[in-house]
């Protein structure tokens, strides 16, 4: 009997901690990262003042969990759209696309700018960095085994999202997609 309860905790205390990284996101948009303490993160989940520091020790733990989530819901679409390539063309429209898609939520994209800047001068955070830049490399190889064109699509998809960050007129997906292709065709 005791089992489904601890289940039921389990599952709830996943939930809070994953409303907790997502409030966190969302604090770093607002805020910038030296916004982010645990008491501002718990009172943008909706939850009790000390719930951000019981699921995270500290900031740190925080910030990292935030990156994490970003980094790996970044690579996991770019691997989903490696794995359906079959048309070379059609393959590029789709992160084009893709692309508008995240420049489309500046907050969420300047969030993971800030949290993918951190990661620039704390070593330690470069883990879930490096998973989406490989998940990059990953659809280049669609295109290209050139390490210097795959090197150069992953400072190109980063240039032109922080460059939309930064005009009133984001590029379109033609725009996109015209970038892309002069680096993998």
């Amino acid at each position: 009997m005791g089992e489904p309860t601890t289940d039921g905790r389990r599952i709830k205390g996943e939930r809070r901690r994953r409303e907790l990284i997502e409030a966190t996101v969302r604090v770093v948009a607002r805020e910038g990262v030296a916004g982010v303490s645990h008491r501002a993160v718990a009172r943008e989940a909706g939850q009790p003042s000390t719930a951000a520091a019981y699921y995270f020790k500290s900031i740190d733990d925080l910030l990292t969990a935030a990156l994490t989530r970003c980094m790996e819901e970044d690579a996991r679409r770019m691997r989903t759209l490696a794995a359906r390539v079959e048309d070379r063309g059609a393959g590029l429209r789709a992160l084009a696309e893709l692309m508008c898609t995240v420049v489309a939520h500046p907050d969420h994209l300047l969030a993971e700018y800030e949290l993918y800047l951190l990661a620039a001068r704390r070593p330690e955070l470069r883990g879930p960095t490096r998973d989406w830049l490989a998940a990059v490399a990953e659809f280049g190889r669609c295109y290209t085994d050139d390490p210097v064109r795959l090197r150069i699509l992953s400072g190109t998809i980063d240039g032109l999202l922080m460059q939309a960050l930064l005009t009133e007129e984001p590029p379109t997906a033609d725009e996109f997609e015209a970038a892309l292709r002069s680096v993998l065709l």
